[in-house]
């Protein structure tokens, strides 16, 4: 089974998030609500995949993206947002995140998200 880590600053995004991927048979290990806490769960579950919101007060999804990088080259991560500006797509293509996924979004891009990232699950 597939497990991953959701990371929003919004409950209610991380609850509908949540709701998604268990209705796909993806098991939720913890959910976060800022950077700091987006990189210290994942040191501490190692999931196979992690969605992390980009706009979130104190550290946002780019500070987790690079600290979680530097952890682990090989992490999956999905960078979530609802918009990006010309300086942060910059950014966030420096960070390499494996995809980014638009707000608002269904149940099949999410399924599919994944298979493209995980082609075996």
């Amino acid at each position: 089974m597939v497990n991953c880590i959701v990371i929003d600053d919004n409950s209610d995004i991380v609850k509908v998030v949540c709701e998604l991927l268990e209705m796909i048979k993806v098991k939720v290990l913890a959910t976060g609500t800022d950077g700091l806490q987006a990189v210290e769960l994942y040191k501490k579950h190692r999931p196979n995949i992690i969605f992390i919101d980009l706009s979130m007060p104190k550290f946002d999804g780019f500070y987790a993206i690079s600290k979680i990088r530097e952890f682990d080259p090989n992490s999956k991560i999905v960078a979530v947002t609802a918009d990006l500006k010309a300086d942060e797509y910059v950014l966030l293509n420096s960070l390499k995140p494996n995809t980014i996924l638009y707000k608002p979004f269904n149940t099949k891009t999410l399924m599919q998200t994944i298979f493209d990232i995980l082609p075996y699950s």
